[in-house]
């Protein structure tokens, strides 16, 4: 069992009873306080969302394999939505394997991913996808095109509109993608994953309430 919270823009943390995982902590950067990373695992799917921090048990924000605090991880590069071809792939994704269960971290990437990106991130049970849009990162219809192609069992969408948080550019609200994907949702305040869905070939929408 683990549990995901969600703490705004592409912010999340990943918990289990011996360790953490934390995902661009650096929320300073939108107007709220940054995430405190002691002793946990930093990532950073971008260096400028990464706080370097040395109390951190290791910082993560470029490609690799690693094994962590009970976690597989691997890092995947990928074009970043506002870059174009020649810039090359200065973001990372991020595939977490927990006790048999592979999550997904994309980040604000280009939502027209390689086969070779498709076939290292390979099947994911749950993906945590930003769904905000307008030039920043993926609206709801690029969203949905990645969603369809990674076809995971849950998703949860990230960095949508929230008035409390200091976007450099304004972002769709959440129920613009709700709506255009069609799948069912779930509210929760965190996400205590136990088991996946009975019917699999479904996908289920986890809305998490920013804490």
């Amino acid at each position: 069992m683990f549990e995901i919270e969600y703490k705004g823009a592409n912010s999340i943390i990943i918990s289990t009873k011996k360790s953490k995982l934390v995902f661009d902590p650096k929320l300073s950067l939108v107007g709220l306080n940054d995430i405190n990373v002691k002793d946990a695992v930093e990532l950073a799917t971008e260096e400028r969302f990464a706080l370097n921090d040395g109390d951190a048990k290791l910082v993560i924000s470029s490609p690799g394999e690693y094994g962590v605090a009970g976690f597989d991880i691997l890092g995947i590069a990928a074009r970043r939505h506002l870059d174009s071809e020649t810039e090359g792939k200065i973001s990372t994704m991020y595939r977490v394997e927990i006790d048999g269960t592979r999550v997904g971290i994309i980040g604000n990437i280009y939502e027209k991913l390689s086969d070779e990106q498709l076939e290292q991130l390979g099947v994911l049970d749950i993906l945590v996808i930003p769904v905000g849009g307008n030039g920043y990162t993926l609206d709801a219809t690029g969203a949905i095109s990645l969603i369809r192609m990674i076809d995971p069992k849950i998703v949860i969408p990230v960095h949508y509109a929230d008035n409390s948080l200091k976007y450099e550019v304004p972002q769709d609200e959440l129920k613009t993608f709700i709506s255009e994907l069609g799948a069912p949702v779930e509210t929760v305040s965190k996400y205590k994953f136990k088991q996946l869905p009975i019917a699999s070939n479904v996908v289920s929408v986890i809305e998490i309430t920013r804490s």
